[in-house]
């Protein structure tokens, strides 16, 4: 038989996996790849359907791994690999991806516990450390089985006597099944906003961001000597959004904090930017929109967030010097809203101030989009998701050494009550 040029080299290559598929065991190979990419969602009380800690919970899985990892579809990763370097990055090589496809096909062999990496340890019910204090909404929120539900904005008093910096903070609903979104405000003493009663008011008028919960993002958590300031006094304020699904249930969301165990180098806020004025025309199937945000001190870029509903398609982000020199930052090729992710920079690259972050997405509004709610419809900025947002949220850190009045501002004011309007509110 005759082979094509192509087909030699293919057929070696096949040769060889089969060949190796029968070493490939759980122990020795899956169990690492697991470890580091998977079971901090695939465990008890976690996000995850089923847990892959052990070989027994991951041989029934096979399958339906090599299925998932094939694709591309778990673990979910969005990031285009040409751009950035990224210190929570989940795409699997295609060597893992290969170890997992051969140990399905070759029936899923156990191998020698000898081989298997030592159990990764995680706090019980926590994707972060032992929380050094843990704040809970005072009463579960009723969610009906049926209709839309208004925003939430729930008021948690800190009780702190003194400023805290925290470290890591993670927000766990009791009942993620109805919970779409959660962000955690700083409200500083003296600041406008009552609770429920101002929500018509919106994020900015609790003050600046702690955290964001979005289903699958893992939590933040700080390097050493960065750190977020929550004042003496302040009460955090849980902006929730919560959808029905069929079935009347309650809520209890709290967050857990680490606070840094001494003052940082370098203060963390959050910004974003956003364009609240575009139309997405109906049928568009690639609608462009633009935000910037311009940075008024050198920062390190700690994280990127990109925040659009079910039409979002693509979101980038670039920073810009004043010399107009052009970096790219992140590009997310394909959007995903049922897997909003925050992208940590590896490096944190430092940003000069006067530093133009400029975002541009794109928007499917056709009939091929098959998350689009409407496709004969012109789409705006609104609150639910089948409504649009663009949202380029950053995190950045700012060396309190340099700039030791520095208190978080946007632009020469306080990030407080009266300057975060523009501070959107995700879905």
């Amino acid at each position: 038989m005759k082979y094509d040029g192509w087909m030699v080299p293919f057929l070696a290559l096949l040769v060889a996996a089969c060949a190796a598929a029968p070493n490939v065991t759980f122990h020795r190979d899956i169990a690492p790849i697991l470890q580091a990419n998977c079971q901090e969602c695939h465990r008890a009380g976690e996000i995850g359907k089923f847990p892959l800690m052990t070989y027994q919970e991951a041989r029934p899985w096979a399958a339906a791994m090599k299925q998932a990892t094939l694709s591309k579809k778990m673990p979910p990763w969005f990031a285009d690999e040409h751009y950035g370097k990224f210190a929570n990055h989940r795409a699997l090589t295609p060597d893992e991806i290969g170890k997992i496809a051969a140990w399905a096909d070759s029936g899923a062999a156990e191998g020698s516990l000898k081989d298997a990496p030592a159990p990764k340890k995680f706090t019980a019910g926590w994707n972060i450390p032992a929380p050094d204090t843990v704040l809970t909404v005072a009463r579960p929120f009723p969610v009906p089985a049926k209709g839309k539900i208004d925003y939430q904005y729930l008021v948690v008093p800190t009780g702190f006597t003194e400023d805290k910096w925290i470290q890591m903070a993670e927000v766990r609903p009791s009942e993620r099944s109805v919970v779409h979104h959660v962000v955690v405000l700083i409200r500083t003493p003296g600041a406008a906003g009552g609770g429920q009663d101002r929500a018509a008011e919106g994020a900015g008028a609790f003050g600046s961001v702690l955290t964001i919960y979005t289903p699958g993002m893992v939590p933040d958590i700080l390097p050493a000597g960065q750190a977020k300031l929550v004042k003496a006094g302040s009460s955090l304020v849980f902006q929730m959004h919560y959808t029905a699904n069929g079935t009347a249930t309650e809520d209890s969301t709290k967050i857990g904090l680490v606070f840094a165990k001494e003052p940082p180098r370098e203060r963390v806020i959050t910004v974003a930017a956003t364009n609240r004025g575009f139309r997405i025309p109906p049928g568009d199937a690639a609608h462009e929109v633009r935000s910037e945000f311009r940075l008024p001190v050198e920062s390190k870029l700690v994280s990127l967030f990109p925040h659009m509903h079910l039409r979002g398609k693509d979101f980038e982000y670039h920073a810009v010097s004043a010399a107009g020199e052009r970096q790219t930052l992140l590009k997310v090729p394909r959007y995903d809203f049922n897997w909003q992710l925050s992208y940590r920079t590896a490096d944190q690259p430092l940003l000069a101030a006067g530093s133009r972050i400029e975002c541009v997405a794109h928007f499917d509004n056709s009939p091929n989009n098959a998350h689009n709610p409407d496709a004969s419809v012109e789409v705006r900025w609104g609150p639910q998701s089948w409504e649009e947002m663009m949202i380029g949220f950053l995190d950045v850190a700012v060396d309190l050494h340099k700039y030791p009045n520095y208190r978080g501002d946007l632009s020469k004011r306080e990030v407080s009550a009266a300057s975060v309007p523009e501070t959107p509110r995700p879905q």
